[in-house]
C-alpha cells in the first residue's frame, strides 16, 4: 500500500523560504515520476513542480526559479525547496505519484496517490 506523508508546512513571512517534505511508503521513488500540487481556499488544485524519471525538474510558470523540487532516494523522501515565497504562494501542498508510475502529466486526474497535505502560509 502506497502511502505519502507531507511535512515541513508552516507560516513564513514574505521573501521567506520553506522545505516541505514528503515521506513515501510502499514503493520505491527512485525512477519514477512525482510531483508537488497545492490548492488555495476557493480554487482549483494546481500542479507546482514534477520530478520526472530521468530526474527532469518541470515547473509551474509562477514558481519557476523560486521553488526546486528533489528527492533523496535513500530515504525515500520527496522535497520542495521554496525560496522568496509570497502571500499568493499561500496553499495546501500535496506530494503526489502518478498512477502510471513512469508518466509525469499537470492532470491531477491521472494521479492515484495522494498525501493528506502540508499547509503553507505566507503573511505579508
Amino acid at each position: 500500500q502506497v502511502q505519502l506523508v507531507e511535512s515541513g508546512g508552516g507560516s513564513v513571512q514574505a521573501g521567506g523560504s520553506l522545505r516541505i517534505s514528503c515521506t513515501v511508503s510502499g514503493f520505491a521513488l527512485n525512477g519514477a515520476c512525482a510531483a508537488w500540487f497545492r490548492q488555495a481556499p476557493g480554487k482549483q488544485r494546481e500542479g507546482v513542480a514534477i520530478l520526472g524519471s530521468m530526474e527532469r525538474e518541470v515547473y509551474a510558470e509562477i514558481v519557476k526559479g523560486r521553488f526546486t523540487i528533489s528527492r533523496d532516494n535513500g530515504e525515500n523522501i520527496l522535497y520542495l525547496q521554496m525560496t522568496n515565497l509570497t502571500p499568493e504562494d499561500t496553499a495546501m501542498y500535496y506530494c503526489a505519484v502518478p498512477s502510471e508510475r513512469l508518466t509525469c502529466p499537470w492532470d491531477t486526474k491521472a494521479y492515484g496517490d495522494w498525501g493528506q497535505g502540508t499547509q503553507v502560509t505566507v503573511t505579508s
